[in-house]
């Protein structure tokens, strides 16, 4: 077997050769280990399929190899390579995600992504190896194909184990990646989740004292609101009686609303990384980026010991310890592995949006120009492939398409690829995210192939932006002592632990009926709800209660995970209060280290000292630093 050394060798060519005597030896490499080229990892459902993969997400134009260089006895194996067919789920026909592999500067005659609807090895014949090899992975279309790993085996006949604890077995031993985990801690606080929400718990806690990790699987910090998903971040901050909460909201996102949407430039990039320098700049936190937490060390399901998580591009795993943690991951993955009580509707939910845009094909004028149909040059000319296997619009409506418009929409170019191009309503929001997310940009490409090659639009226009991040609005919902209802928003319940203001509508959302024809049975465009009974007197305080487990007793929670039900979701899951929600776990959790309490007993013993926290909101590093003297 190769030790670990050699396989993280592989693609930097640094590993010894092996000797002439030596039995030739199974080779697996890890496509998320290459050096990327075009293609981007992608860890979203790790979870649920084994692994982070590299997606070619080239908006129709082939992306650059991802490449790298391995060592091996030479001779004759054969090669398998982990990859999927991503449209054959709706029985589309074309295998858009088409790539090859190149061993040593020759693709193998096999072209990979063409076969199968889930994951699986696909058998790329035999090739032969020398002692010092190149590999790279060549893609076809620019339409996302995906590659999990390559294996070069020796044996012409087994192929690898296809998936589950075998063969996540299996890869730990070919990869020699120890069994036992690396400690990263102990810390006072561990934050799981980058988002608004995590990252705002992380440094208040800090500030408050407190030695904190944050773990966020992206390498990014902002979530929906970072320039991966480019969500409108919305709720209003400092309001009334207790105009201090949110003013570190304030310091990471402020009123930058000229950022808010999906454009053109560096901008949203500039985003993140002040942000990022936000919080590397803040004593007594550490983070990790691209680690993603995918198990619980817990007792007897009631205390989180620690969590562990995996590095997304080496397979490295890491061990976090703390007193205390917060889910802060949206998806109530932490929960979800420690066993708390949650709920999640599988049907008829919210869905997740894949924003985009488009802008002239030189790049040479304002993005806000309106959308052209006069006649261009044929050096202005920018074509566009058929799509025969995205969602079928040659002939049916869509925003932005005629006369047709989304919901508080005029025609004309803010109809392409805003918060309403939204799917999965009646899909599994965890198990089938994956499909949820290929379908958004089916959609996309669908509307895009028929604007440019049916209605023969926009001649010099072209996709310029698209994510490959969905942007989550529902999945599960951990259960605190306290669900929020939308009745409670619409009745204006007070509570005696009133702790964080929500300003949004009771915002929930559904199949554009306008559009179901569209959709071919999986309906693409939404809907938000806009009636008065949808609406309600703010700001409505909710309460500290809903930002803790009811069953483990050192679990907070921020963010659209937290204890609501499924029509306060609606007001309470936007960025700006969820961030909020993270200045209050921050606060809450110095109380509870300082007396040796749980989440819950913050609210039952220490509730003045909460509220006079509020009161003072979360201090800037100077005004800290002043305090303290």
């Amino acid at each position: 077997m190769i030790s670990f050394i050699l396989a993280a060798a592989l693609v930097f060519g640094d590993a010894p050769s092996p000797r002439s005597d030596e039995k030739p030896a199974p080779v697996l490499i890890e496509a998320e280990t290459l050096k990327e080229g075009g293609w981007v990892i992608d860890q979203q459902f790790m979870d649920q399929m084994g692994s982070p993969f590299l997606l070619a997400h080239g908006l129709g134009k082939p992306v650059t190899d991802a490449s790298g260089k391995f060592k091996a006895r030479p001779g004759s194996y054969r090669l398998w390579v982990r990859t999927r067919d991503w449209v054959a789920p709706w029985g589309a026909k074309g295998a858009p995600g088409r790539f090859q592999v190149k061993v040593n500067g020759a693709a193998v005659a096999t072209e990979f992504g063409t076969e199968g609807a889930a994951w699986h090895w696909q058998d790329g014949g035999t090739v032969e190896l020398n002692a010092d090899n190149d590999v790279a992975l060549h893609d076809l279309t620019g339409f996302e194909g995906r590659c999990d790993a390559l294996y070069f085996s020796p044996d012409l006949k087994t192929p690898p184990p296809a998936a589950g604890p075998e063969a996540a077995a299996w890869r730990r031993q070919l990869l020699g990646l120890p069994e036992k985990i690396e400690e990263a801690g102990p810390f006072d606080l561990v934050v799981v989740g980058g988002g608004i929400a995590g990252s705002c718990a992380a440094v208040c806690a800090a500030r408050e004292g407190l030695k904190v990790a944050l773990v966020q699987d992206r390498f990014v910090l902002g979530g929906n609101g970072s320039s991966e998903v480019r969500v409108q971040i919305e709720g209003l901050l400092h309001q009334k009686p207790w105009p201090a909460i949110g003013n570190l909201v304030q310091e990471f996102d402020g009123d930058r609303r000229k950022n808010a949407w999906p454009g053109r430039g560096s901008e949203p990039q500039k985003e993140d990384l002040r942000r990022l320098e936000l919080v590397k700049n803040q004593p007594g936190l550490s983070l990790f980026t691209g680690f993603r937490v995918n198990a619980a060390d817990v007792d007897a399901g009631k205390h989180i010991h620690a969590v562990i998580a995996q590095d997304i591009r080496s397979g490295r795993r890491l061990r976090f310890s703390a007193s205390y943690f917060a889910d802060c991951t949206g998806d109530a993955c932490v929960g979800a592995y420690a066993k708390a009580e949650f709920t999640m509707k599988t049907k008829g939910h919210m869905g997740a949006s894949n924003l985009w845009n488009q802008e002239l094909g030189c790049g040479c004028k304002d993005l806000n120009e309106p959308l052209s149909k006069e006649v261009v040059t044929q050096s202005q000319l920018v074509l566009f492939p058929r799509c025969p296997w995205a969602v079928d619009l040659s002939d049916k409506p869509f925003p932005g398409r005629g006369k047709s418009t989304a919901q508080w929409k005029q025609a004309g170019a803010s109809n392409f690829g805003d918060w309403f191009w939204e799917s999965g309503f009646d899909r599994h929001p965890i198990d089938e995210m994956e499909q949820v997310r290929d379908q958004n940009l089916r959609a996309m490409y669908g509307a895009w192939d028929a604007l440019k090659n049916v209605d023969k639009a926009y001649p010099d226009r072209e996709l310029a932006w698209a994510a490959f991040i969905a942007g989550k609005r529902e999945s599960r919902i951990l259960i605190g002592d306290v669900v929020i209802s939308g009745d409670d928003f619409r009745k204006s319940r007070e509570w005696p632990d009133a702790a964080f203001p929500c300003t949004w509508h009771l915002d929930l959302h559904f199949p554009d009926p306008k559009f179901i024809a569209s959709a071919e049975n999986d309906p693409f465009i939404s809907r938000a709800t806009d009636s008065k009974e949808y609406k309600y007197k703010g700001p409505y305080w909710a309460p500290y209660r809903s930002l803790y487990s009811r069953n483990i007793d050192n679990l907070w929670m921020a963010g659209r995970n937290i204890s609501v039900d499924g029509e306060a979701l609606g007001a309470t899951r936007v960025m700006r209060t969820c961030g909020m929600m993270g200045e209050i776990v921050g606060l809450a959790a110095g109380i509870a280290k300082r007396r040796g309490l749980s989440p819950r007993g913050v609210y039952e013993t220490a509730l003045p000292e909460l509220r006079e926290k509020i009161v003072r909101g979360v201090l800037p590093p100077e005004k800290l630093a002043a305090a303290k003297k």
